[in-house]
């Protein structure tokens, strides 16, 4: 019998789950969007305005907008782990990654709620 020792960070099951969940949202949203576009009157600027006052919108665009950075951030810590050996160069990837996520994610609560 082998006796393996599982070291690491543990992961799999639960990003997983997170890049399932997180792409039905995404797809659930996108669908809205379509649905709401064509169905809606021509799209000006004052128009678009509109679609986004009501505040069930604006928490559907923010869950959409999370759910489109935890997806993004499940993807490139995947590919970087994968492909980026050295654990210097990792880190300052992660770390320029994450930083944007969280700009990214700062600044879509200011554009929705700045409306």
């Amino acid at each position: 019998m082998v006796n393996r020792i599982v070291v690491g960070a543990h992961y799999g099951l639960r990003d997983w789950l997170a890049q399932r969940v997180t792409a039905v949202i995404i797809g659930l949203y996108t669908f809205l969007s379509i649905g709401l576009l064509l169905t809606g009157p021509k799209i000006d600027f004052a128009t678009w305005r509109l679609l986004f006052t009501p505040q069930w919108m604006k928490f559907a665009t923010l869950l959409f907008l999370f759910s489109v950075f935890v997806h993004a951030w499940i993807g490139v810590r995947d590919i970087v782990m994968d492909y980026i050996k050295p654990t210097g160069l990792r880190l300052a990837l992660y770390s320029v990654f994450i930083v944007a996520l969280i700009v990214y994610a700062a600044w879509s609560v200011r554009i929705l709620w700045g409306l």
